[in-house]
């Protein structure tokens, strides 16, 4: 069962209020005055490497805590809560897909999607024939054959373990979809097969999805397209200081 006390209808899936963090002290690589992103919602961010991109996503998941402002997903500050709390709250409204899969190599490709519903406690209130069956549709859907639900995920080639981590991402109906370059060990027809059934997935479950791509091409998906050069702006924040010295 999901956390009580969540956001009103009305209110963003995700924002951002004079967020800052700095892995080395005085040089911000976030600085973010203010963004936000209502529920339904989807878009795509770009821009260059090093620009922040993992950064922001890490901050948006709770991975990474700012040293400043405000993270707030479905209303919740998420930076203010305890370690265990941020790590269930995530698990149970925020699916993640980032560029290192983080799948439990000697596990099976069952075992690392139900670790997830686990985590989320949804494993608990339904049959584990009716989770297989949620993660054999899963994986039809982003053309994994069912014999690999089976299989280590290190037996996997690279393009199937990415497809295994985005159907782990998927499984609880997240409320918030964060996606970090998704595609890129991906042939045309996986990476088609899979922006629909991304596209797909979020609208059915009225999910906000933040999506993060070098592929511009990837951005006819969407409605609304941003560069992060123009949300984050860490270089306006280093040339201020200066000034004020």
């Amino acid at each position: 069962m999901k956390l009580d006390n969540i956001e009103p209808q009305n209110s963003p899936a995700v924002k951002l209020d004079s967020i800052g963090f700095a892995y080395v002290k005085n040089t911000p690589i976030i600085d973010i005055p203010t963004w936000q992103l209502n529920k339904s919602e989807h878009v795509f961010l770009y821009g260059p490497s090093g620009c922040g991109k993992s950064t922001l996503l890490s901050l948006l998941a709770g991975i990474l805590v700012p040293q400043q402002g405000c993270v707030s997903i479905l209303g919740e500050d998420i930076a203010r809560l305890k370690n265990s709390k941020r790590d269930r709250f995530r698990a149970q409204h925020i699916g993640v897909v980032f560029q290192q899969f983080n799948l439990v190599p000697y596990l099976s490709v069952l075992d690392n999607i139900q670790l997830a519903m686990h985590f989320a406690d949804e494993s608990k209130s339904v049959s584990k024939r009716s989770n297989r069956e949620r993660i054999l549709n899963m994986l039809q859907a982003l053309q994994l054959p069912a014999h690999c639900i089976e299989q280590q995920a290190s037996d996997l080639s690279v393009g199937q373990q990415q497809r295994v981590a985005i159907a782990r991402a998927l499984i609880n109906q997240p409320d918030v979809l964060i996606v970090d370059e998704p595609t890129s060990a991906l042939d045309a027809s996986a990476k088609d097969a899979f922006m629909n059934v991304l596209i797909e997935s979020a609208t059915k479950s009225q999910a906000a999805l933040i999506f993060v791509s070098h592929d511009l091409d990837l951005a006819k998906h969407f409605t609304r397209v941003e560069s992060l050069l123009d949300i984050n702006q860490p270089m306006d924040s280093i040339a201020d200081k200066d000034a004020n010295k």
